[in-house]
């Protein structure tokens, strides 16, 4: 069954209204129902069309967990238990720069949330006077808090020559199990202390080999063990971690970020100072992407700062700049050829002409387990946005386009087979219905 946009967008109203708690929206009602921050973000751009006030709120919840040296954790627990690793096993009550009264993760995700601010702006200057002095209000609130987190990356997470942005556990990515990581990971070794455990994903999922094995979940606790014995000191954190990875993807999100954040600034009289060091840390991440590329696929790549080395898998985030620009024209124009081509969205039998998370023609291309193979949404948004954003009209409304044909199902999943659509993992996603309310009501 495939729905009109009319029905899709009254669907998606429905998942977001159903899963909201009220302070927050919970990413998905049964597997993840807690916030996630990056997708906390998206999410926020959905409610936007539903209630500016409402979008706001969401932001202000992820705002206030926040910890005081300026990072914002990848997840914001609430009170449910069903869900592994939960708070008792993060640890970070202890750690001294967490604010009190919230209990979060002990990492971070791509700092998207500029963007999303953004958005929140222009949608609101599109529905009334009284939202858009709302919105304007809350990102002169927001702004600073912005900020902090960006010069919390610069200052924490640039430790290499090469400039890129260094994550210290493969969830940090958001692209949790790619194998963009499994070089890396395969020198993280699990002590013989590693905590007993029992893993909750796997009971909301029918099919186990849609999620992560039961060894990368062993690394993924250990790295966890490794920074709460440093109690997530954020330098020693990097100085210690066995996975140490400079993320492209994460890197041209927060060069883009930094840019639509100085943007904002302007827009509402931030500081000047402030504004330039955001324009130079962007272009300093803008650079260390290009810089990356390697010279004969034009691809973008990953780092492995512990060992040294280019990491070659041909994932989406080899497209990364793309979303931040930065390359010559012809080095530029030759990776969207590839993008379109048959190794990509132009591969013949998908169901929806955008790029799964592994290209279907490399050898690690799994099409059913999460970030190695399926296609996502909200990598579909994210993509189609900034092609919008530096003026790539036809590519911006084909990926518009595509996305609602992925998901016009309406289950809202949060990853789908790239063959046959199938959604895969959980369904109702919130991040999935936002996106989905802002290809079918967006203001351009």
């Amino acid at each position: 069954m495939h729905f009109e946009p009319a029905r899709l967008v009254a669907r998606a109203t429905l998942v977001l209204r159903d899963n909201d708690t009220g302070s927050l929206v919970t990413a998905a009602p049964k597997l993840y129902p807690h916030m996630w921050s990056w997708d906390a973000a998206f999410i926020s751009i959905g409610l936007a069309y539903l209630d500016v006030n409402r979008a706001v709120t969401e932001l202000n919840t992820l705002l206030a967990a926040q910890w005081a040296d300026g990072m914002i954790p990848h997840i914001v627990f609430t009170d449910d238990s069903d869900y592994f690793p939960g708070p008792d096993r993060w640890g970070t009550g202890s750690a001294p720069q967490v604010p009190s009264g919230v209990r979060t993760s002990g990492i971070c995700q791509p700092p998207v949330h500029a963007i999303a601010l953004r958005r929140i702006v222009e949608i609101a200057r599109k529905t009334s006077q009284a939202d858009a002095e709302l919105a304007e209000r809350f990102a002169r609130h927001a702004w600073p808090a912005l900020y902090r987190w960006h010069r919390w990356i610069v200052r924490h997470r640039m430790p290499d020559a090469s400039g890129l942005v260094s994550i210290v556990h493969g969830w940090e990515s958001g692209m949790d199990n790619s194998p963009r990581w499994d070089e890396p990971y395969a020198a993280v070794v699990p002590g013989p202390d590693l905590p007993p455990y029992t893993r909750l994903d796997l009971l909301q999922v029918n099919d186990a080999s849609e999620r992560p094995s039961a060894e990368e979940y062993d690394r993924y606790l250990w790295l966890i063990e490794q920074m709460k014995r440093v109690n997530y000191h954020p330098d020693e954190v990097v100085r210690r971690s066995s996975f140490l990875v400079g993320d492209v993807f994460t890197t041209a999100v927060f060069a883009v970020a930094g840019d639509t954040l100085a943007g904002l600034g302007e827009d509402l009289g931030a500081d000047s100072g402030h504004i330039g060091e955001l324009r130079a840390w962007a272009a300093r991440a803008r650079e260390a992407v290009a810089g990356s590329v390697h010279p004969e696929t034009g691809m973008a790549r990953d780092r492995d700062i512990r060992h040294d080395r280019w990491l070659g898998t041909e994932s989406v985030a080899g497209f990364a700049p793309l979303l931040c620009g930065g390359l010559p024209a012809d080095v530029e124009k030759r990776l969207m050829s590839t993008l379109d081509g048959p190794d990509w969205s132009g591969n013949p039998h998908l169901l929806a002409a955008v790029p799964p998370s592994v290209s279907p023609s490399s050898p690690e291309f799994d099409a059913r387990c999460y970030w190695r193979g399926p296609q996502w949404p909200v990598l579909t948004w994210l993509f189609g946005w900034a092609f919008e954003q530096r003026d790539w009209p036809r590519h911006a409304s084909e990926f518009r386009a595509q996305g609602v044909h992925l998901v016009s199902d309406g289950s809202f999943g949060e990853y789908y087979e790239p063959f046959t659509g199938k959604p895969l993992g959980s369904t109702n996603q919130s991040w999935t219905a936002a996106v989905v309310l802002d290809w079918l009501c967006g203001v351009w």
